[in-house]
């Protein structure tokens, strides 16, 4: 919303420190520099990642997925929280870098495998991928929330542009 570091943010990032691996932090929006500041204090985070222009002011799934594929080659992993944000955007990124999505989950065994729920959650699935790339949602209430005592650098990230394929009519918000 260009004003607030979701909670669910602190859990994703707790998910993606189970890894080990050092954690960016990508910050997209219009007038967001805030919430990279805060980004920016999460445990963990080694870089915050700050695309601050017009095109990402509403987060539509196609500018956003273009920015994350465009970044994605110089990652492992990438991960969203398993919200209607993330499930909207991680497909389309997806898409563009030609991989799977590992959907919702609530475990992670390896940097290659991860567990999920099917059936409604009355099971859980294993799964391994062998993508260059994995693209992940995250079932934030599996992970704990990450303290907030960090320090992490910025760093200003390219714009990819208004791809045109979608745009903002308007929002409506149940209070």
């Amino acid at each position: 919303d260009n004003v607030e570091l979701k909670p669910s943010t602190l859990n994703t990032a707790t998910a993606a420190a189970t890894l080990g691996n050092p954690i960016d932090l990508l910050v997209a929006g219009k007038d967001c520099g805030n919430i990279a500041n805060e980004g920016a204090k999460i445990d963990g985070i080694g870089r915050v990642w700050l695309a601050d222009a017009p095109e990402y002011e509403y987060q539509l799934a196609e500018n956003m997925a273009l920015i994350i594929a465009d970044l994605a080659p110089s990652y492992t992993h990438i991960f969203a929280p398993s919200s209607t944000f993330g499930k909207n955007i991680m497909p389309r990124a997806a898409a563009l870098l030609d991989v799977q999505q590992i959907s919702d989950i609530v475990a992670i065994e390896s940097e290659d495998t991860f567990v999920r729920p099917i059936y409604a959650g009355n099971a859980m699935a294993t799964v391994r991928s062998s993508d260059p790339v994995k693209l992940v949602t995250v079932r934030t209430t599996a992970f704990k929330a990450a303290p907030t005592n960090g320090s992490a650098k910025q760093e200003l990230a390219d714009s990819k542009g208004e791809t045109g394929l979608s745009g903002f009519v308007k929002r409506e918000l149940s209070k």
